[in-house]
Formats: C-alpha cells, sequence, structure tokens
C-alpha cells in the first residue's frame, strides 16, 4: 500500500486558492477593496517568502466566514470554483492524482488553506481525504476563529501524523510514501515521506530538492 500526499496551491493548483478567495470576495464587493486588498497581497508575499505568522492571517481570512450564513457562503464558493478555481486546474496536475489514484494508492490533499475553501476542490480532483486547516464552527455557523492546530509549516507534520493515527496507520504502513509540494514551508513534511517531490518550486525548495537529489515535477 502506497501513500500520495499532495499540497493544494501553487502545486495541484496553479494559482493560490486562499489568496483568490479573498480576491473573488473583494471583486464581489463582499470585501472592502481599499482595506482588504492591500492586506491580502501583504500575506500572500509573507507566506511565499517564509515568514507568515499563521495566526495572524488565519484572523484576517477567516473572520470574514463568521458575517455570512452558511448557506449563503456555499452559494458563493459555487461561483468561485465556476470562475476561480477550475481554470487553475490543468490536466498534468489531473493526470498525475489519476495516475496515483488509478494505482490503487491513499490519495490525500495536506493544505494549510482552510477546509470550506478546499474541500470542493479535493472533491474536484476525485481525492477523498483532505487535510486542511479547519475553521471553528457552531450551530453548522462559521465563528471567524480556528479550530485546533494549523495545517501548516510544522503543524502540517502534527496534523498529518493525527490522521495516520486516526486512520490506524504509521508512516511504515506505507511500503512508498510520496509528497507533491511547490513550497518552502513543506520542507518539515517533505522530509518525512520517502519520496519528496518539488513541483513547480519556489526557489529555496528548488535549491534545497537540487542539494538533496529529490525529483523536481512541473505540472505547468
Amino acid at each position: 500500500m502506497n501513500l500520495a500526499l499532495f499540497d493544494l496551491d501553487n502545486t495541484l493548483l496553479s494559482g493560490d486558492s486562499d489568496f483568490e478567495w479573498s480576491q473573488f470576495l473583494i471583486e464581489r464587493g463582499v470585501l472592502d477593496r481599499e482595506l482588504f486588498e492591500s492586506k491580502n497581497l501583504a500575506f500572500y508575499e509573507q507566506y511565499k517568502a517564509g515568514t507568515l505568522d499563521i495566526h495572524e492571517f488565519l484572523d484576517f481570512q477567516l473572520r470574514p466566514l463568521s458575517r455570512h450564513a452558511r448557506k449563503v457562503l456555499d452559494q458563493w464558493h459555487e461561483d468561485f470554483m465556476h470562475i476561480k478555481v477550475r481554470p487553475m486546474i490543468g490536466d498534468k496536475a489531473r493526470a498525475l492524482v489519476a495516475q496515483h489514484r488509478q494505482a490503487g494508492d491513499v490519495c490525500a490533499i495536506i493544505t494549510a488553506t482552510n477546509s470550506f475553501v478546499t474541500a470542493p476542490i479535493a472533491r474536484e480532483f476525485g481525492i477523498e481525504h483532505l487535510i486542511a486547516t479547519e475553521p471553528e464552527e457552531k450551530g453548522g455557523e462559521f465563528t471567524g476563529r480556528v479550530a485546533g492546530i494549523p495545517s501548516f509549516r510544522e503543524g502540517k507534520v502534527t496534523r498529518m501524523e493525527q490522521w495516520l493515527a486516526g486512520q490506524g496507520w504509521q508512516w511504515d504502513s506505507f511500503e512508498q510514501s510520496c509528497f507533491y509540494s511547490d513550497s518552502l514551508n513543506d520542507l518539515p513534511l517533505l522530509s518525512k515521506v520517502k519520496r519528496p517531490v518539488a513541483v513547480d518550486p519556489d526557489d529555496t525548495l528548488r535549491a534545497h530538492a537540487a542539494q538533496h537529489g529529490w525529483p523536481i515535477l512541473s505540472l505547468r
């Protein structure tokens, strides 16, 4: 039995779903452009640089969810999938996932982006398992806070190992394990699998992959 793990943003997607969700809300007039666009851009640059304060970002990203009914958010997300997400899914990304699914591998997306944004995207890829940052809910509505440990940097390893334990597995339950990612922020989890793969990597990850002999792949 093999395990295939996929980062989502800038890996399976040729863009960032977190960033694009905020831009979508700005374009819809749900969020004020003057107040939110520059912050959204700043957080995205911090993420790429490896300097993001995840809790500060999640306060920015999750708070708008608490201001609208879940039914309305779900309707917006359907439009978001059509307008923003599907154009970011290339044939090579779909083929890579299909290859692992057809081989019978256990497939999971593991992402720092919250599960409200990413669960429909995982379904679009036909991937059953999703490990994502979880927004807190009460009575089916979002509170604007995070629940548990964010799935980010070392937190991805923690969340991954919690998920494995919940499935009755360990790392050595799998003959082969691989993780596809673009980001220096995923070095902790990339270092845990047997086959780390850098996908359209940032400069830091590209250098690390070359130094350690990791495969480098492009899905663009």
